[in-house]
């Protein structure tokens, strides 16, 4: 039997973004595949009563800074400190390129992986504003995608349903936030947990073996 991985996130995520970038190590160790589930992070949110770390830590002394320390670890670790660059228009509202991440999906495995990719590098490496929809084309379209077709999609009723229904069934097994993970049925949250969700993947597949 093969261990079900997923990986749930948004664009708006930095952790998410880095989580992004380590994934491929992970899949390369064990030989699981992560399987990319968009969900709106302000949607999460709103259900789950959670909001974002920018809001959350306002006003607390020291753990703000602890938490760069923690960051600036990571980018060092797995050796990123050149992939990441803090997006200046952040909050980003990702709803348009998180419709657009479910379109890509229905459309090919392929056109998906290159979506996301091509998403992330503009929001988190080269970063731009991309709830403007002439940045969303300009991204597309300097990523060789088809940018019609893609924003045509964003307006598709049943890609704007998949997108609730994805968020709704994320809060449904546990999900406040993002970057979350499943390995079966257990749920991991944050990047720093990839280490365990690593652990769990080889676990499982110990177990299927024995």
């Amino acid at each position: 039997m093969s261990v079900d991985v997923e990986f749930h996130f948004d664009f708006g995520s930095p952790n998410a973004y880095l989580s992004h970038k380590v994934i491929p190590g992970i899949e390369k160790r064990t030989g699981v595949r992560f399987a990319y589930v968009p969900v709106l992070l302000g949607g999460v949110f709103k259900a789950t009563g959670n909001a974002s770390p920018a809001v959350t830590l306002q006003g607390i002394k020291n753990k703000p800074q602890y938490q760069q320390i923690e960051m600036q670890r990571f980018l060092e670790r797995h050796d990123l400190v050149e992939s990441f660059r803090f997006n200046p228009h952040f909050p980003v509202n990702t709803l348009q390129i998180m419709r657009g991440a479910i379109a890509a999906q229905r459309s090919s495995p392929e056109l998906y992986a290159r979506y996301v990719d091509a998403v992330y590098r503009a929001m988190w490496q080269e970063p731009a504003k991309l709830d403007d929809p002439d940045v969303i084309r300009a991204t597309l379209e300097a990523a060789g995608l088809p940018a019609d077709e893609l924003i045509a999609g964003m307006q598709d009723p049943e890609v704007k349903a998949q997108l609730i229904a994805n968020t709704e069934d994320s809060v449904s097994r546990g999900v406040f936030g993002s970057p979350s993970f499943f390995v079966g049925s257990e749920l991991f949250f944050g990047k720093d947990r990839l280490r365990e969700v690593e652990e769990e993947i080889r676990a499982q597949q110990e177990a299927d073996a024995g």
